[in-house]
């Protein structure tokens, strides 16, 4: 009888690594009569045992295992183990799910993650114990010190408390209860990783942690409203107008621009939702603006602004026409620069002269 005894650790939501810890032949007797394999997943123990001829299921395939040699069988071990693991956890560089029946009985245990994208989600099922998510860019600049991260959970998110964790020093940034609201909340890359807690349930009905998330550049300025759209009480002057290198750079890096003019403004409970037309549209990295036709070489709108910034339809065309630009975050479209078309006019047209424009647009 030969006795092979395989241990795998599953680590984390990012991989796995294994060691044999014994590989001994008990007996020099019929060495295929059987074989018994241990593999640990977690804290969960798999025992597969193998009988002479007898053919055992896995998954949808039918193996053999007596037929294989002890180096199969532990890379077939491997391959059963990540089909069970991946049940469990799944992630990339951008996106982790995991479920936390996986902690069953360890209700203190603490998974890293790290995530390295501009934009992803978290989805935790059954939140048990907690899960610190350390959000970086995927490349390194000085840039990225400058970062702001945003989260916004979906409204049915519950079972966990929400915290930034900075040098093991906690601070509460969502509730339990406030997530159910859906509001977006953003803080600076330097303040540290998000450290989500679950809150200990005694029913077994079903919850789920949520939320999406996006790194975005911190600005000054009206620049900044991107942000102040999300919480505009967190800046000091977030309707005060761009500079004029503000404005110059913002049609450069905006995720839309495009001159146009107001057609309407609707005060909703935190923001201003304005009705915009685009009569000349330079750039939209998503259907911010929708197009009247091919005939028509209009498109029109909404883009959203801080309560507190006073807006109004413009007079017409001409001196009522605007440059906008602005961001895109979770999938709604928040007003950044937005001069006098004519003032932005004359300060390219200064910039080109002097050769300090940053990128070139055809204002003919």
């Amino acid at each position: 009888m030969v006795l092979t005894e395989i241990t795998l650790f599953f680590h984390g939501s990012t991989g796995f690594y294994g060691k044999k810890r014994t590989f001994e032949d008990i007996s020099t007797g019929d060495q295929n009569r059987w074989g018994r394999y241990v593999v640990g997943v977690t804290r969960v123990d798999l025992v597969v045992l193998v009988e002479k001829k007898e053919r055992v299921a896995l998954g949808a395939t039918a193996v053999g295992l007596n037929m294989l040699t002890p180096i199969l069988a532990y890379l077939l071990s491997v391959l059963l183990l990540c089909r069970i693991a991946f049940s469990q956890y799944s992630s990339d560089q951008c996106s982790w799910k995991g479920s936390g029946l996986t902690h069953e009985g360890h209700s203190r245990d603490v998974e890293q993650v790290y995530l390295r994208c501009s934009q992803g989600s978290l989805h935790w099922l059954y939140p048990t114990g907690a899960v610190i998510v350390n959000l970086r860019p995927n490349t390194l600049s000085p840039a990225a010190a400058r970062l702001s991260v945003c989260i916004k959970p979906s409204r049915d998110s519950h079972g966990a408390n929400i915290y930034l964790d900075r040098a093991g020093k906690l601070r509460l940034l969502l509730r339990e209860q406030d997530q159910a609201q859906g509001k977006v909340t953003c803080f600076s890359i330097q303040e540290g990783s998000l450290f989500i807690e679950a809150i200990p349930h005694r029913d077994i009905s079903k919850r789920i942690t949520s939320f999406q998330y996006e790194l975005v550049t911190e600005r000054t300025g009206a620049g900044a409203v991107a942000l102040a759209g999300v919480e505009p009480q967190a800046l000091s002057a977030p309707c005060q107008p761009c500079s004029d290198a503000e404005v110059l750079l913002a049609v450069c890096t905006s995720d839309f621009v495009g001159r146009g003019t107001i057609q309407g403004v609707e005060q909703e409970a935190e923001q201003l939702s304005v009705t915009v037309a685009i009569s000349r549209l330079y750039r939209q990295k998503t259907q911010v603006f929708v197009s009247g036709g091919v005939r028509v070489r209009r498109w029109t709108g909404r883009v959203r602004m801080p309560r507190q910034c006073g807006v109004r339809p413009g007079p017409g065309k001409g001196d009522g026409d605007f440059l906008f630009t602005g961001s895109v975050r979770f999938g709604e479209a928040w007003m950044g620069c937005a001069p006098r078309y004519k003032d932005f006019l004359r300060l390219y047209q200064e910039a080109e002269q002097s050769g300090t424009n940053p990128c070139h647009v055809d204002t003919d």
